[in-house]
C-alpha cells in the first residue's frame, strides 16, 4: 500500500525535516505514527498523503512511483484512493452534514443526488445517519469529527490519513473515535494515524515513532523482513 525507500525531505533555508526514511505499510494495517511537535510525522504525513514531493527517495502509493506522475496524476491518485481526517475537522459552517460529506465526492463526476445517496450510505456508516441535516455548530465534537470522517470514506478509499483525530477531543470521545476507525481497519481500510499521544499509539496493533526527522522505531518487524524477503525473491 505505502513504500517509502530513503525518503528525505529538505525545505528552502536548508531545514531538514525528514533524514532518509524507509517505511513499508502492506494492505489492511492500522498503524500508528508517533512522535512530538516537529519530529517529522507531519512532513512524513505530507508525503504519503502526495500533498508534498521528496527531496530525496522514492515514495509508492498502490505501487505508483510518484515520481513518475504529474501533478494531475497525482491529485487524480489522491481524489480516488487516499482519505484525509484532519485534527480541525474542516467542515462547511453552513451546510448541513450530509452535503459537507457530499462535497468529497465533487470531483467524482456522481450527480449531485448520487453523492447525497453516497454521503448518506457514509453517515450511516460512522453512527450519524440520524443527524445528515444538522449543520456542524449543531452537533458535538465527536459528532463533527465522525462527519468528518465519512466525508473521508465516502469516496472508499483504499488508504485513510489521520492527522490527530482525537486532538480536539475529550478522552471518552476520542477513544469512541479510535473504534470507528478500527472497524474502518477491520471493514478493509489500511489506516494510518498520526498522533503525539503515546496512549493513542500504544493501543494500536503496529507503532512508528518519528523523532528529529527519523523513524526511530517500529513494531512492525515482520513487515520488513516481508519486504526484504521480497526485494530478494528470484
Amino acid at each position: 500500500m505505502v513504500e517509502l525507500i530513503g525518503v528525505t525531505k529538505t525545505y528552502p533555508g536548508g531545514v531538514t525535516a525528514l533524514r532518509p526514511t524507509d517505511l513499508t505499510i502492506l494492505p489492511g494495517e492500522l498503524v500508528g505514527v508517533v512522535g512530538p511537535s516537529g519530529s517529522g510525522k507531519s512532513t512524513l504525513l505530507n508525503l504519503v498523503g502526495t500533498l508534498d514531493r521528496p527531496t530525496a527517495g522514492t515514495v509508492r502509493i498502490t505501487g505508483h512511483d510518484l515520481a513518475q506522475l504529474s501533478d494531475r496524476q497525482l491529485a487524480t491518485l489522491r481524489a480516488t484512493t487516499i482519505g484525509f481526517v484532519f485534527q480541525q475537522f474542516h467542515l462547511a459552517p453552513a451546510v448541513s452534514a450530509v452535503d459537507n460529506v457530499a462535497d468529497g465526492l465533487l470531483y467524482s463526476g456522481r450527480s449531485r443526488k448520487g453523492r447525497r445517496s453516497d454521503a448518506e450510505q457514509a453517515l450511516d456508516r460512522v453512527g450519524l445517519a440520524h443527524r445528515g441535516h444538522h449543520r456542524p455548530h449543531e452537533l458535538s465534537g465527536g459528532e463533527r469529527q465522525r462527519v468528518a470522517i465519512a466525508r473521508a470514506i465516502v469516496g472508499r478509499p483504499a488508504l485513510l490519513l489521520a492527522d490527530e483525530p482525537t486532538g480536539n477531543l475529550d478522552t471518552a470521545t476520542g477513544a469512541s473515535i479510535m473504534e470507528l476507525l478500527r472497524d474502518l481497519n477491520a471493514g478493509g481500510s489500511t489506516v494510518l494515524v498520526i498522533t503525539h499521544d503515546l496512549d493513542v499509539a500504544a493501543a494500536l496493533p503496529r507503532q512508528v515513532t518519528v523523532r528529529d526527522g527519523q523513524v526511530r522505531r517500529d513494531t512492525g518487524a515482520a513487515v520488513a523482513e516481508l519486504r526484504d524477503a521480497t526485494a530478494v525473491a528470484p
